[in-house]
């Protein structure tokens, strides 16, 4: 005689790690599947049906797709690609007034007066590099000091007053030269060692010849 299935069915899912690398995707049955961008570089739980494919951190699930059963297939949320998208740019963004403010450090007070008026301070921050590129440090430096007396914080503002500071020496206008990377990397400046090594040296060469010559 045989016995009724159970009213609930027992779960048969296939759970495996998986190791996440420098990009959002685990893989799973030969197939990637997307995680959230702030769980990369984790070991990750990997739960399968043959319908779906969901991945848990520890307890935590944090991704769901349906399965494929195809071959080298991407599947991938639309909301994990947008926030990874996002958080690239805020780390682009990150970098370049960092970049920025440690060449020129009064354009920090000038990003904060910007952002208090509701600037958009990624577009200030790349204008503010091409400056640096164009003028320099110091002269960037000085027109902001400028904007900021004036009570602006403006890029068109710190661009007059780079171009009245060129006027007032006579300078030609600026010209940019964008160098490849390898060849800024030929301009970056050397770290000088210490002489008295060389000097030890030729003084043991000295004492050699002399130890020779007897």
């Amino acid at each position: 005689m045989l016995l009724p299935l159970p009213a609930n069915p027992f779960p048969v899912e296939e759970q495996v790690a998986v190791k996440v690398g420098k990009t959002p995707y685990v893989r799973f049955d030969l197939n990637d599947y997307t995680v959230p961008h702030t769980h990369v570089r984790r070991t990750l739980s990997v739960r399968a049906d043959l319908n779906q494919v969901r991945v848990f951190d520890g307890a935590e699930m944090i991704a769901s797709h349906r399965r494929s059963y195809d071959r080298a297939e991407q599947i991938e949320d639309p909301q994990h690609l947008k926030t990874l998208v996002e958080f690239k740019r805020e780390a682009r963004q990150h970098r370049g007034i960092n970049s920025l403010t440690r060449a020129v450090p009064s354009c920090q007070l000038l990003l904060m007066r910007a952002a208090e008026r509701g600037a958009n301070i990624g577009g200030l921050t790349t204008a503010l590099l091409r400056l640096l590129d164009r003028y320099g440090a110091v002269e960037l430096q000085a027109a902001v000091e400028d904007a900021l007396r004036a009570g602006s914080a403006h890029t068109n503002t710190v661009r007059a007053a780079l171009e009245r500071r060129r006027a007032a020496r006579g300078a030609p206008p600026p010209v940019v030269i964008n160098l490849p990377e390898h060849v800024r990397r030929k301009d970056a400046p050397v770290q000088p060692h210490r002489l008295d090594t060389y000097d030890q040296l030729t003084r043991e060469e000295g004492d050699d010849v002399d130890h020779d010559q007897q």
